[in-house]
């Protein structure tokens, strides 16, 4: 009987691998439209650039990995037995549905469909443990996660707001700028732009990496004895206003004497960005579960104890993710960005979608 816990651990490996395809071939839209739909560099460039910022996300992601373990429900309130086959189910729903959406050529939140997947799977089990126990309904409360679960889902849906209005103030302000005859605008206005524009994304990539790295939380005498992250958030204002400084005048210099394309420059930045935003965040959405479950089979081998007997409150530790998943991880997904086609089938629905005259 305990070799079915051990089938459950590869069965989800395997379902974790194809919910990388799966995944990368749903999200490829999020950080690949953009670039395509300007048609300003060639398609091979933007694959490569969107490939090492994957690369880069998936070795940083390690501590976002938290939510699959106890962001959700209380892993305390349940047995290894029970935390197995909600991992399972999770799974399982997860491959299906993306692939659905995949097929019909529609994009999706991977991040929604996690975050529900495991709180629907969670608040089933915990219903079937109280009508085994002849408790109340109302005592779920007491399995979910309810504050994090709450920040989460609030998150969510504070995302949608803000992406909502600071893209529709940054397309504003550039459409102000650059829409009419951009090409013949002063070379300052160019450089100003590239300055903003490089900043705000070098800043973020920095930050991005930065908070995934074990060096995040070393201190420095240079800094004031404070930790690189802290340091990193304490001074923002001045990081950026000297970033803006050199960016600024490293795009007069590109534009003015180097005659080099601004703009392309700053898409290609932007591409490796929201790579590795995607990598460093969605990751956790494809195999954070089958980390959790891996994590969670180790610990109850090791307590000599019955599958019904052994609580999962193990979970409730930080566990970082061994380096070497995180890098299989990297390359599922890179290759399936290159080789599917379902990924190439979404990315144009998105770009259609965008366009003013007729697909």
């Amino acid at each position: 009987m305990e070799n079915i816990y051990l089938l459950m651990i590869i069965a989800l490996a395997v379902l974790a691998a194809v919910d990388l395809v799966v995944g990368v071939s749903n999200d490829a839209v999020n950080f690949l439209n953009s670039a395509l739909g300007s048609k300003a560099i060639s398609f091979r460039t933007i694959m490569i650039v969107a490939s090492l910022g994957i690369a880069v996300g998936a070795i940083f992601s390690s501590g976002l990995m938290e939510v699959a373990r106890k962001g959700i429900f209380n892993p305390g309130e349940f047995m290894f037995d029970e935390i197995m086959v909600i991992f399972m189910a999770v799974m399982i729903t997860d491959i299906l549905l993306l692939d659905f959406f995949n097929t019909v050529g529609m994009p999706t939140s991977t991040t929604v469909s996690i975050v529900f997947e495991l709180l629907g799977a969670a608040v089933a089990m915990a219903l079937l443990k109280i009508a085994d126990n002849n408790g109340s309904f109302t005592e779920v409360v007491n399995y979910i996660n309810t504050t994090k679960a709450a920040q989460i889902i609030g998150g969510i849906l504070l995302s949608v707001v803000v992406a909502f209005s600071i893209g529709a103030i940054v397309q504003w302000v550039s459409r102000l700028l650059l829409s009419h005859n951009f090409e013949k605008k002063a070379k300052w206005v160019g450089a100003v732009f590239g300055g903003v524009a490089l900043s705000a994304i070098t800043y973020f990539i920095f930050m991005k990496g930065i908070k995934g790295t074990p060096y995040a939380k070393e201190t420095f005498d240079i800094i004031g004895g404070a930790t690189i992250k802290d340091f990193l958030e304490t001074q923002v204002l001045s990081i950026v206003g000297i970033s803006f400084v050199i960016w600024s005048l490293l795009s007069y210099i590109a534009i003015q004497i180097l005659k080099i394309d601004i703009y392309k420059i700053i898409i290609v930045v932007g591409t490796f960005a929201l790579a590795l935003a995607f990598a460093g965040n969605d990751l956790v959405n494809f195999i954070g579960v089958t980390i959790a479950a891996w994590q969670s089979y180790a610990a109850w081998t090791t307590s000599g104890l019955a599958p019904d007997a052994f609580s999962m409150e193990v979970l409730s530790a930080k566990v970082p993710t061994p380096t070497i998943f995180l890098f299989i991880a990297g390359l599922i997904m890179i290759v399936t960005l290159w080789t599917s086609k379902k990924a190439r089938y979404v990315t144009q629905t998105e770009i259609n979608l965008s366009r003013e005259g007729e697909a």
